[in-house]
């Protein structure tokens, strides 16, 4: 990504979260609210830690806007962390007289173990504090501002849970946001009405059974000290036709997107569209066939290919599925080695969720947005929103999709 780039810096307890935001365009109404939101959505989820009951995440916007419009210079956002106060000691900045004892028993599936190796330090302290998850409160806010810049060229991004351990929801873009059987405005808003249900949802789920049922086998693992991964699907309705392009490997949308998920913590496989069910079934099955009405112009029956063939956009939903492993810090910790006395240990419990996979969705749909804004911003050029949106409205008339 090169129009759109973004740095944040901070530690799981230091003093802030912060970010430096380039290259979002002059003139997008924007203002502190805008992110607000979407920091509490990243805290929702049954599941989670005591972290959540502290922090009560609020972005100040610090540069980059003037009178509720972007400059068109870098945007600085800051969030202090609100349980600093109890850490000040631990991560003090300057040399203190009694410096915390290292912790020295790393968690399998977490940074610790290769982070101690690689910076050659003896104290995972050093590690999980900026591996901590916690990072991707700023993700969220870098997320919010593409999302408000999306929205003023009638791209919406939607997420929601549809599998946690054992337990899946029937509900998935793949099987409703598509032409078969329906028109466009009846299709998005069923699908928009199902996303609303998210939004009251604990975890994150549109079907009201299998939200029950997750919560139900939530709470049994948490009894046994152990975490829960699942499966989040991320939906973008309204892009338009080439974004991305098939010319070269870095500009192909599907591995951007693929790229900026994975970079997520606790990730682990990406799927665009059907993903790895193309495996089972022929291609005359797989690929969406391509049709054309008088009224409507061209549609395709069906969206196998998630929005995304040969590395742009075709018009129809993109659709991604992202897969999140069990957290590694569990209240009956695993097997680990003391990396001082090389002695057998218990590893070390840091507090933690057992389950987030509800808040991942939050990250997962800003950094969708953020792929998608620099495709946006790359196609259509320019320095201003005003100028981007001159350039949209002379686009060609494209296949009419989502």
């Amino acid at each position: 990504m090169n129009r759109i780039r973004f740095l944040t810096a901070g530690e799981s307890h230091g003093q802030a979260l912060n970010a430096i935001v380039e290259g979002i365009p002059a003139g997008l109404p924007l203002c502190e609210e805008d992110i607000e939101r979407d920091l509490q959505r990243r805290q929702r989820g049954y599941g989670r830690g005591d972290r959540m009951k502290i922090e009560k995440d609020r972005a100040q916007i610090l540069s980059g806007v003037r009178y509720g419009q972007t400059l068109g210079s870098p945007i600085t956002l800051l969030i202090y962390n609100k349980d600093w106060p109890n850490w000040v000691d631990k991560m003090s900045v300057t040399p203190v007289e009694n410096p915390a004892q290292p912790l020295q028993m790393p968690r399998p599936g977490h940074a610790d173990f290769a982070g101690m190796v690689k910076y050659r330090t003896d104290d995972l302290r050093n590690i999980l504090e900026r591996s901590s998850a916690r990072e991707t409160a700023m993700r969220v806010c870098v997320g919010a501002i593409a999302k408000k810049m999306l929205a003023q060229f009638g791209l919406k991004i939607y997420g929601h849970v549809v599998q946690i351990g054992s337990i899946s929801s029937p509900i998935s873009a793949l099987n409703f946001l598509s032409w078969k059987n329906k028109n466009n405005a009846t299709a998005l808003s069923e699908w928009e009405s199902l996303m609303d249900k998210v939004e009251g949802s604990p975890m994150a789920c549109a079907d009201e059974n299998a939200n029950s049922e997750m919560i139900t086998l939530v709470d049994q693992v948490k009894e046994l000290g152990d975490t829960l991964g699942g499966l989040f699907e991320i939906v973008a309705v309204g892009a338009p036709v080439g974004l991305g392009s098939h010319v070269h490997w870095d500009r192909k949308l599907d591995g951007q997107i693929a790229w900026a998920m994975m970079s997520i913590n606790a990730m682990k496989s990406v799927e665009i569209g059907l993903g790895r069910k193309v495996v089972e079934i022929p291609g005359s099955q797989v690929h969406d066939e391509l049709f054309y009405d008088e009224k409507y112009g061209y549609y395709r029956d069906a969206n196998n290919a998630g929005g995304i063939e040969g590395g742009m956009s075709n018009g129809e939903a993109i659709i991604v599925r992202v897969a999140m492993k069990p957290l590694p810090t569990l209240t009956s910790p695993l097997q680990s080695v003391d990396t001082g006395s090389k002695s057998p240990q218990q590893a070390f419990r840091e507090r933690s969720d057992v389950c987030a996979v509800p808040a991942a969705v939050v990250v997962g749909e800003a950094m969708l947005a953020i792929v998608l804004a620099n495709a946006l911003c790359d196609k259509l050029g320019g320095d201003s929103l005003a100028e981007m949106k001159s350039t949209f409205a002379r686009l060609p008339n494209a296949p009419l999709g989502w």
